[in-house]
Formats: C-alpha cells, structure tokens, sequence
C-alpha cells in the first residue's frame, strides 16, 4: 500500500491541577478558542472543545505522525503558558482520559462535549471521569484515579 489511511479520533479530558476552580466561565470562550488554534497549528483537527472551571474535553482528530502524549503535552503546556500571560493562573494535572471514538458516534461525542455546563449540573467531574473509566472498560483503582 503506498499511503496511510489514519482515523484517531480522540475524546481527551483533563483537570485543572487539584481540581481548582481555576477558569472562571468568562474566560472559558476564549481559552477553549485558544486550544483549538494551538490543535490547528500542530495539525490536530478540533471537532470540538468544551468544559468547565475544573476540566476540559477535546474531541480531536490526531495525524499519524504525532503521538498522542505530544499532543497532549503540546495542548497543556501551551494553553497554560498562554493562560498566565493574560492573568489566569490555569495549571493542568499531570495526567488525562484519552478515549478512542468511533466515527459513527462522532456527532453524539461532539454533543457531549460542546454541553458540558448541561451534563454537570447532574454529575461532578470526578463522577463523569469514573463512568468515562469504566464505559470504555478502563482498569483503575479509585484511590489512585485523583491522587
């Protein structure tokens, strides 16, 4: 076969460092539009980007010649850096939730994503993170889960 053929759709979460409260829902627009562009520039596709003050989720697509931990690394580190310079003092936990997402649940996916402020007015981040966990069969031992 002379090309690659690459589907990596990702749902990826991660938190704020402890959890804080540390983006006010005024400055969440304008960081969720920041984090697109940094995907745009590193050739991640963004299907969508949503969250809250404690968490964010990205529904991206990754190329094949980028490592999921890179882009991770580059999202986090840039967006944080970026925060700061504009007064906020946004710091991501060191891990994440990437799960794989089938094209036929894209839209359903995206949804979710892009409704963030819906969905946790029945679930807090630490029970959305959990049901994440065990929907898509993830082998975890809670205590360890947020440190």
């Amino acid at each position: 076969m002379s090309h690659s053929y690459v589907q990596n759709i990702i749902h990826l979460v991660f938190s704020t460092k402890e959890r804080g409260m540390l983006i006010p829902a005024e400055f969440q627009p304008r960081l969720w539009a920041y984090v697109a562009g940094i995907c745009k520039k590193n050739e991640i596709f963004v299907h969508a980007v949503g969250g809250m003050e404690d968490h964010i989720h990205l529904l991206i697509q990754v190329s094949a010649t980028l490592t999921l931990a890179k882009a991770v690394l580059t999202v986090k580190s840039n967006s944080s850096r970026w925060a700061h310079e504009r007064g906020q003092k946004v710091t991501w936990q060191e891990g994440y939730g990437a799960f794989s997402v089938s094209a036929s649940n894209l839209s359903t996916v995206e949804q979710y994503v892009r409704n963030q402020a819906v969905h946790h007015r029945k679930m807090s981040f630490e029970e959305e993170f959990v049901a994440l966990l065990r929907k898509h069969g993830l082998e975890f031992d809670a205590k360890h889960v947020f440190g």
